[in-house]
Parts: C-alpha cells; sequence; structure tokens
C-alpha cells in the first residue's frame, strides 16, 4: 500500500449501517420487484408452466398472493 492509498483509507469514512430511510426504499422495491414476478408467473401459459414444474392452480396461488406475503427469506 501506497502512503497515498492509507491517506484515501484514513479519510474515508467508515461504511455506515443503512439508513431507515434506505431499508425502506429497499423494501419498497423488493415489494414491486416480488408483485412483477407474480403477474409474470400468473401470465404463464400451461407448456411454461410444465416446465418450470408447476401446475395452474399451484402458479395461480402464488400469483394472487399480497405483496405483502412475502417469503421467508425476507424476514
Amino acid at each position: 500500500m501506497t502512503c497515498v492509498d492509507s491517506h484515501l483509507q484514513a479519510t474515508l469514512p467508515a461504511k455506515a449501517a443503512p439508513s431507515r430511510l434506505a431499508r425502506l426504499f429497499r423494501t419498497v422495491l423488493e415489494a414491486r420487484s416480488l408483485v412483477r414476478q407474480r403477474v409474470a408467473l400468473g401470465a404463464l401459459d400451461d407448456r411454461l408452466l410444465k416446465d418450470i414444474g408447476l401446475d395452474r392452480s399451484t402458479a395461480r396461488a402464488e400469483a394472487d398472493r399480497p405483496f405483502w406475503d412475502g417469503p421467508d427469506w425476507w424476514r
């Protein structure tokens, strides 16, 4: 590491935890993405659903879930 590199590292602020606003913004973006994915899933025809191993009723049940009912890994 050169003297310039060490000086730059010393003057840069430490990475702070995301603010509440940043976390809220990320959550909104993830919810919008989930809605788009569910709409796309509901629009697939039976041939494409078969390709991904789903039947029409399972796909419809997932597509009809509300946006706040996200996957467990979100929590």
